[in-house]
């Protein structure tokens, strides 16, 4: 991995894996030129859902929230590029969908926050406690692209 990759974490959320996005999810970070290194479609336990989301505990929507990512399986995914973190924020869109610009993910293809279909690291830290909490450095693949230079290449 360069020294200028990072890697992040996204996950499928059931409604996204319930409607048949995955493909279109992980085509649009493909295309952008990130590259997966890790991914397992898994349904998880109620414990593992409330440490995923422990920041948001005591809030109004936490256990709403809990209830849905465990629903249903999800697919989590480890991608890996330059500046990962903030094109795939970018390429996901607002939290809510209604403030989403046209073009990402959320506008394009959900209505609701409720249902807002994936969840995307928001910070390199995050990212990395994320990683650190979804996968065993065991499932993690990094290998070369070779296209690399035509996606990352500086004049």
């Amino acid at each position: 991995m360069s020294n200028s990759h990072e890697r992040t974490l996204v996950v499928a959320k059931p409604d996204a894996i319930q409607r048949g996005y995955l493909g279109e999810i992980i085509s649009r970070f493909e295309r952008r030129g990130l590259r997966l290194i890790s991914a397992k479609f898994i349904r998880i336990s109620r414990d593992f859902a409330e440490k995923h989301y422990s920041i948001h505990k005591g809030k109004p929507f936490y256990q709403g929230l809990v209830n849905y990512i465990i629903s249903a399986p999800v697919l989590a995914m480890i991608w890996e590029g330059e500046n990962a973190v903030a094109a795939i924020r970018q390429a996901v869109g607002a939290t809510n969908p209604l403030e989403a610009a046209p073009g990402t993910i959320r506008h394009d293809l959900a209505l609701l926050t409720s249902r807002n279909l994936i969840h995307a690291s928001d910070s390199l830290e995050n990212a990395e406690k994320e990683i650190a909490l979804w996968f065993d450095s065991s499932e993690i693949f990094p290998w070369d692209q070779s296209d690399e230079s035509w996606i990352y290449g500086k004049n």
